[in-house]
């Protein structure tokens, strides 16, 4: 295999990060929401963790973006 090619599987491998951060994010939303609508009092609570969460998955989802960039361009 051309080693260029493989840097481009690669890179298109690593991308795939990118959506399944796209897809955590909708499903802690959802779950956040679908908690909130059975126990309102419950949901003021439940806020931080809810940032945080979203927080750490958008980070693995530029981590995952930063990996991609680094072997389609430095490698």
């Amino acid at each position: 295999m051309d080693p260029a090619s493989a840097k481009l599987i690669g890179a298109g491998l690593a991308a795939i990060g990118t959506g399944a951060a796209a897809i955590g994010v909708g499903n802690l939303f959802g779950q956040f929401l679908q908690g909130a609508l059975r126990n309102p009092s419950a949901a003021d609570g439940q806020f931080g963790r809810l940032i945080f969460g979203f927080a750490v998955t958008e980070a693995l989802g530029i981590f995952a973006f930063v990996v991609a960039l680094l072997l389609l361009f430095a490698v």
